[in-house]
């Protein structure tokens, strides 16, 4: 890895070769094909970075090669060595006989020269401490399982819609304690989840994956600053690259790639997240 760059890939690829290889890790579990392909990327220290896609894109199995889970077929991924980095996974596996004070014990004894037994005990908050895994809710074996992937402090934090087993309520809560500690640690954090908006208050990097390869990657204020939604009549949109259009009566709404300034008879507006990810996704054509 290049200075100042924590998680990076090379030309990689992973292929399940047959039935129930990848179940859980994205398309493999689909009876074999490439699940990713030619995946390259570099994500700078310290930031927050959202992974989307729709589901079958290769989202868990980059986040599973990342974490040293699956070997590559092709090319390559650097990430930090195991005890520099954490991994929740959709499935958060714990052991369901083990009591939360226990589980926390086992990650203190796992992690004895990193771990922070307050801050897994701040997620942890309102959980009965005598309660064994397998007699809690979703919800709270959820933040148990990221109570030790932040106790640990990890330099590389990847989640694998980690949030997707809670109330709106909780999720907007363990979201920001998540953050708040990664700013405050540095901590550089991959998350995967499908909900946008979520997500467009608490990242500040985006790597967009559609069918096992990057669509884009980059800061998301720069990646916003460099799209524009114009509305307005039918007319010559060049020189810019248009990503997605629609045309209602002599009504054009479309999304461009700024080639230098925007002149012509439309309202100009940036777009949200959502619209720049929705009309990637949509637009088959449009370069990566």
């Amino acid at each position: 890895m290049t200075s100042g760059t924590v998680l990076s890939t090379e030309g990689l690829g992973k292929r399940y070769g047959g039935r129930g290889l990848g179940r859980g890790l994205g398309q493999g579990g689909r009876g074999g094909g490439w699940a990713l392909r030619e995946c390259t990327f570099a994500l700078p220290a310290g930031r927050v970075c959202a992974l989307v896609g729709p589901n079958g894109a290769g989202k868990s199995t980059l986040l599973a090669l990342a974490a040293g889970l699956l070997r590559p077929t092709e090319g390559s991924v650097r990430a930090p060595a195991r005890e520099h980095l954490a991994y929740v996974a959709q499935e958060k596996p714990l052991y369901p006989q083990l009591t939360v004070a226990e589980t926390l014990r086992m990650g203190r004894e796992l992690n004895p020269d990193r771990w922070d037994q307050a801050v897994a005990e701040r997620i942890t908050g309102g959980l009965d401490a005598a309660a064994r895994v397998r007699s809690l809710s979703g919800g709270q074996r959820t933040r148990l399982a990221l109570a030790l992937a932040l106790g640990k402090r990890p330099a590389l934090l990847l989640l694998d819609e980690p949030m997707a087993d809670l109330d709106p309520l909780a999720r907007r809560q363990l979201m920001g304690i998540l953050m708040a500690d990664a700013a405050e640690r540095g901590t550089t954090v991959v998350v995967s989840s499908h909900i946008l908006a979520e997500l467009e208050g608490a990242c500040d990097h985006l790597l967009l994956v559609d069918g096992g390869r990057v669509r884009l990657d980059g800061a998301i204020d720069d990646l916003l600053a460099a799209h524009a939604v114009l509305r307005g009549p039918v007319a010559d949109l060049a020189p810019h690259t248009v990503v997605e259009s629609r045309t209602t009566g002599r009504h054009l709404t479309a999304l461009i790639r700024r080639e230098g300034r925007v002149e012509g008879p439309w309202q100009t507006s940036t777009p949200s997240l959502e619209d720049l990810v929705l009309a990637h996704l949509r637009a088959e054509g449009a370069s990566a």
